[in-house]
């Protein structure tokens, strides 16, 4: 009897060197056993991060192509799950995916910022359009930048107490999405997290994180990634925050701990067999 593995419409970009969006994305979900289909947003050579100017090809064109034709072949997906966009004309783009399938799961990594600053390449109007798509989606992934970009809110360096984070979450939630999960949190407690809230049971979760002192580009990517697949194999909102943070962990510590160049991101290759394993991990507690 043939199986069919769940199946992912991935729109993200595409870098070549750098490790991140679909070139670990794409590997992640097959892993954990779902079936990525990618549909790239754009080419890029590298990641703009530190490899000068980069070879780039726009594919906003090819967006509606690709739906048109899996709504010709009659393709069902499991999932609709959006990163990077660079216009307001992906965005549209996103919008119709996820309305051609409004049964599959909706998720969307709201990518937009990092270390409290927007990217350059969002604009006022991608910062309104990104609200819109999230208030169709079922699950979104923003780091705290994007948070406060989301609600509006300029940007606040200090830690957050447990009241305010739940109030970060809960206001989120007002925006549409069912489960939100906020990346990169420093609580006032002394210690990094993700944290997360299921509006559906009302629950408010934290998964502490160790510190380590380094930036590695891909590793939203790799979390968002990895927390997908787990809703997918029907991992409750707590653990897959689990299963995600711990991974995203051991793949920074990894690296970390042989140095070198932190363009090229983390080692994916020598951290993937703890996707294998499927692990229930439990390193999280009520917020």
């Amino acid at each position: 009897m043939y199986m069919q593995n769940k199946r992912v419409v991935a729109i993200h970009d595409l870098s070549g060197v750098g490790r991140c969006s679909l070139t670990v994305i794409m590997p992640i979900l097959s892993a954990m056993g779902v079936q990525a289909c990618p549909v790239p947003t754009a080419i890029l050579s590298t990641h703009t991060g530190g490899f000068g100017e980069v070879a780039f090809q726009d594919l906003t064109d090819y967006l509606p192509q690709a739906l048109a034709h899996y709504q010709r072949l009659g393709l069902d997906f499991s999932c609709i799950y959006s990163g990077f966009l660079g216009s307001e004309a992906q965005i549209d783009h996103c919008l119709a995916f996820f309305k051609a399938y409004p049964s599959a799961l909706a998720v969307v990594d709201p990518v937009m910022g990092d270390h409290g600053k927007p990217y350059r390449t969002v604009t006022e109007g991608m910062r309104r359009r990104m609200v819109e798509l999230v208030s169709i989606a079922d699950v979104i992934t923003p780091n705290l930048t994007e948070a406060y970009i989301l609600l509006g809110e300029p940007y606040q360096p200090m830690p957050l107490t447990r009241a305010q984070a739940k109030s970060m979450l809960a206001r989120l939630s007002e925006k549409g999405p069912q489960k939100i999960v906020i990346t990169g949190v420093s609580r006032a407690e002394g210690n990094m997290a993700n944290i997360g809230y299921d509006q559906e049971h009302n629950y408010y979760w934290c998964v502490p994180c160790d510190y380590v002192p380094v930036s590695y580009p891909g590793t939203g990517d790799i979390f968002a990634a990895v927390l997908t697949a787990s809703f997918l194999i029907g991992d409750s909102l707590p653990i897959a925050m689990s299963r995600a943070s711990r991974f995203v962990e051991i793949a920074i510590k990894t690296t970390f701990s042989y140095g070198g160049d932190t363009r090229f991101g983390v080692m994916l290759e020598s951290a993937m067999p703890f996707l294998m394993q499927r692990e229930v991990p439990q390193n999280f507690h009520l917020l």
